[in-house]
């Protein structure tokens, strides 16, 4: 079934222009393929992020994408030197240190692309 098949990540932003200027050139993200002006596929590591232009953007409230990396602070300093700014969560058992959720030994970091998208970074 279609635990056997990849999956493609999708966000949904208001103006494609302004989201491929984030995703491209604050995150680094590059072009796969695009679809006119509604749709553009971005590589990211051996997987894909389809961002497209939608009027429902931004009314998810939870998490729309993951991405699992190997240095959370080291990532989220180069994204701050970007103009990212960072999400802060009050959630019990969590400790904050600068810009990152700690859980034992997990680090956690959310960011909002300019639609509202709420993105994650783990390590």
């Amino acid at each position: 079934m279609l635990g056997d098949n990849e999956v493609m990540a999708t966000v949904a932003v208001k103006n494609l222009s302004a989201g491929r200027k984030f995703y491209e050139g604050k995150l680094g993200f590059k072009v796969v393929h695009t679809e006119g002006d509604q749709a553009v596929t971005l590589k990211s590591g051996k997987s894909q992020l389809l961002v497209y232009q939608s009027q429902f953007t931004g009314t998810n409230k939870a998490t729309a994408a993951t991405w699992m990396v190997k240095d959370v602070e080291s990532l989220v300093k180069e994204l701050k030197a970007k103009g990212v700014a960072f999400e802060h969560y009050n959630m019990p058992g969590v400790a904050l240190k600068g810009d990152v959720h700690i859980v034992g030994p997990h680090k956690n970091a959310w960011f909002k692309d300019p639609d509202g998208n709420i993105l994650a970074l783990v390590e």
